[in-house]
């Protein structure tokens, strides 16, 4: 996934003064189609989805085996952490796809 922001946030730097040709110009190799999974929003917003309950599954085990004594605080904060920030960044995104819905929404036409 992070293949995949690169590869776009790539195509945002270019400056303005050389044009959209050479934005338009731009080819995806074959090899790239294989380091990046999420080839549409649709499935990267699905990666994000599972990504984010993997984190928040594995924070629980995590803390359910420092009760148990089998892991250490450090190991238990650190899979909780990871999992609050997982949960946010999912929820930002989530915020910014509702937004974007409504603001369609409201368009004349």
């Amino acid at each position: 996934m992070i293949d995949a922001i690169n590869a776009a946030a790539s195509v945002v730097d270019t400056p303005l003064s050389s044009g959209v040709n050479s934005i338009a110009s731009r080819r995806v190799s074959p090899g790239a189609a294989a380091e990046a999974p999420a080839a549409d929003f649709g499935a990267m917003l699905s990666q994000l989805a599972s990504g984010a309950a993997g984190a928040v599954k594995t924070a629980e085990a995590m803390s359910l085996a420092g009760v148990r004594g089998q892991a250490t605080v450090q190991q238990v904060v650190e899979a909780v952490m990871s999992a609050e920030q997982s949960l946010q960044g999912a929820i930002a995104v989530r915020d910014k796809v509702v937004g974007a819905y409504l603001e369609i929404s409201r368009m004349q036409i």
